[in-house]
């Protein structure tokens, strides 16, 4: 097992893509399940805090150190298995998701969720419950995830599968490999009916699997993933339309977004019924500009559209695609179509490179990442939008907006060019995180709340449900070593 010091060795697992720094004594590279019980008991005997970090692509700071130790995951990196027949993968937690899509896919297979960072680590993304463009059709990783080995900080581990354990009613038994028992009361909170990364997940006669799934790294580190999976699909539609007014391309995504529930509803295969629907505005199409030269200059907003398909009912497909465009005024001839499997991949990467130019910004102006990750229910997105816009606009501040708008779920991306702009900014996100709140939606659709967002989870779920969290962890980590800090202040935890 390598363990790093030094300083210019470490530096890299000290930071994420949100901008977060840290700071700790050394990095350990596990490679079996004994080396991180070795780790675990050492740092039991020390009262040594542990950071667990994947790829460190988050962007909540929840693999950013503050002190103690770093366990790496990256040389946990096998694909155990992978079964055709029963359509089911086995990874260790630091495999890299784009790696896994490309043998999958050389497999004939398909793992939908599809977080837009293809360079996360699985384990990271089923400890965020990540979740992407795909989500509209598909849910988040946690519709996935079947089967989890968990390592704990006693150094017992955990081997859950879907469908073998369940609450009853709040109350849920856990059993490790040394067949100790451990009981957890789980807090009885409103779950948002929009798309959800906060905390952990606590529901009433819940699969027991699904309290690791988000758990950001407190609980346990994951040693072994099994994942769901599908038959690769036969044929993707895939376009990017562009609009010259915004209102147009809000319409046309409530469009497409009800004629998809209505399909889904009435198991209909030859209308439209979207796998990713996203929306583009018009300072992101800017931003992209000198990227994209082929964007229309009068464009005031653009729109993703993916939908699988089949060769037989494609022409019915675009044909009804092509009919919503022109209802709303879509530019039709500017738009850009996917007519290969190359085509569809710079489409792909369209999508994904808003996200990078973001980070780029921030991190050449040295701040943190103010992004929103928040989603609000389908009825109240069009007013929250505006609202956060003009308060944005109000402020003199530069943004750009893109998103999961099937999922009615924004990043409201503001790029501030100086401390005071900063500090402007991070009043209006605090201000945007709790309206999402208290509208019935979510502070944290997708990306969790890690070091930087823990003040929204008390106002999401009050007091005694995020105390009853904390003796969650409690249970499993009494010590008090793991992911500290993460997801609650360390002073609500003692």
């Amino acid at each position: 097992m390598i363990v790093k010091k030094e300083k210019d060795q470490i530096q890299d697992y000290l930071k994420d893509a949100s901008n977060t720094e840290g700071f700790c004594d050394a990095v350990f590279f596990p490679e079996s399940v004994k080396d991180l019980q070795d780790i675990f008991k050492a740092a039991d005997e020390k009262k040594i805090q542990i950071t667990v970090s994947g790829n460190r692509t988050g962007l909540t700071g929840a693999a950013v150190p503050k002190g103690g130790i770093v366990i790496s995951t990256a040389k946990l990196n096998k694909i155990i298995e992978i079964n055709k027949e029963e359509k089911f993968v086995v990874v260790e937690p630091g495999v890299l998701l784009s790696d896994l899509i490309k043998e999958l896919k050389s497999q004939n297979l398909y793992y939908p969720p599809d977080p837009t960072e293809l360079n996360c680590f699985i384990g990271g993304v089923v400890a965020t419950n990540a979740s992407g463009s795909k989500s509209f059709k598909y849910g988040a990783t946690r519709s996935f995830v079947s089967g989890l080995e968990i390592l704990l900080p006693t150094g017992e581990l955990l081997n859950l599968q879907r469908g073998e354990n369940y609450a009853d009613s709040y109350e849920i038994t856990f059993q490790t490999d040394k067949e100790r028992l451990i009981e957890i009361d789980l807090p009885e909170i409103e779950i948002p009916v929009t798309k959800n990364a906060a905390g952990f997940f606590c529901k009433k006669n819940m699969d027991a699997i699904d309290l690791f799934i988000g758990s950001e790294g407190t609980l346990g580190v994951f040693t072994k993933i099994k994942l769901s999976l599908l038959d690769y699909p036969k044929s993707i539609f895939s376009t990017v339309i562009f609009f010259n007014e915004e209102m147009n391309a809000l319409n046309f995504i409530h469009d497409a977004r009800e004629f998809s529930y209505n399909s889904r509803k009435k198991n209909r295969k030859n209308t439209i019924n979207a796998t990713a629907l996203e929306f583009f505005d018009k300072n992101s199409l800017k931003f992209l500009k000198n990227n994209y030269t082929q964007i229309p200059t009068n464009a005031a907003g653009a729109v993703w559209f993916e939908q699988e398909t089949s060769p037989e009912i494609e022409e019915l497909l675009i044909n009804s695609i092509a009919e919503l465009i022109e209802k709303h005024n879509g530019n039709f001839n500017d738009s850009w179509l996917a007519l290969t499997e190359k085509d569809r991949t710079e489409i792909e990467n369209f999508r994904h490179s808003i996200s990078a130019k973001v980070n780029e910004y921030i991190t050449s102006h040295n701040f943190r990442k103010l992004g929103t990750d928040i989603a609000v229910p389908d009825d109240k997105l069009f007013n929250f939008y505006f609202q956060v816009v003009n308060d944005v606009k109000k402020n003199n501040l530069n943004y750009v907006v893109y998103g999961h708008f099937g999922n009615s779920h924004l990043h409201l991306n503001m790029l501030p060019k100086n401390n005071i702009e900063f500090m402007l900014a991070q009043n209006l996100y605090r201000q945007f995180c709790e309206d999402a709140i208290n509208l019935g939606g979510t502070f944290s659709a997708e990306h969790g709340v890690g070091k930087n967002k823990k003040e929204y989870l008390i106002k999401m779920y009050g007091a005694e449900a995020v105390k009853k969290m904390i003796g969650i962890k409690k249970k499993f980590d009494s010590e008090l070593l793991l992911g500290i800090g993460n997801v609650f202040d360390t002073e609500e935890q003692n």
